[in-house]
């Protein structure tokens, strides 16, 4: 499997932009907090799987640059059809669909979590997303879902006050 220090060099050698870079760093940014909170309730989670399609989970932007600065979803095939090319597996390559269409499709935990990172980076809340996480969590741990909320929840509000800085970030 590849690791997120070779995601970054992927997208680098497959020209990706300064700015689809950056946004990779900063949703791994964002996601890095997330899987912190995860951690300090001791969820049981792939945290290379799920940093790995954080980092890759744009990559078809660079066949649809014009995606990074206006709404479209041309890159989430051509993102996946990329990465099968360049090798990476199904599991990972399947991330630059997920992240987008996670509410049509059976997701794992991880690929829920490159979702909310891909929203919370900028400071944008989704509660549905966020639910499926707090339940999915809630699950793992044989909890009810009210056990894990306030913490977690809590926890998605500050890294989404963080957005703002990270927006301001991202221009290059």
């Amino acid at each position: 499997m590849i690791s997120p220090e070779e995601a970054k060099c992927l997208l680098e050698r497959l020209g990706a932009s300064k700015r689809l870079i950056k946004h990779a760093d900063l949703v791994l940014e964002a996601g890095q907090e997330i899987l912190l909170l995860l951690e300090e309730l001791n969820v049981e989670i792939d945290e290379p799987l799920a940093l790995t399609g954080m980092a890759l989970h744009d990559v078809g932007k660079i066949a649809h640059p014009n995606e990074l600065r206006e709404s479209g979803n041309l890159h989430e095939s051509a993102g996946q059809k990329l990465l099968l090319e360049q090798g990476v597996s199904e599991k990972i390559a399947r991330f630059c669909i997920s992240h987008a269409q996670y509410q049509e499709m059976s997701v794992s935990l991880e690929e829920l979590l490159v979702a909310l990172a891909d929203k919370l980076w900028k400071g944008k809340r989704e509660p549905e997303l966020e639910l499926r996480v707090i339940d999915e969590v809630a699950a793992r741990l044989q909890k009810d879902r009210w056990a894990v909320f306030e913490q977690l929840d809590t926890g998605f509000e500050a890294v989404a006050a963080s957005g703002d800085r990270r927006l301001a970030r991202s221009t290059l």
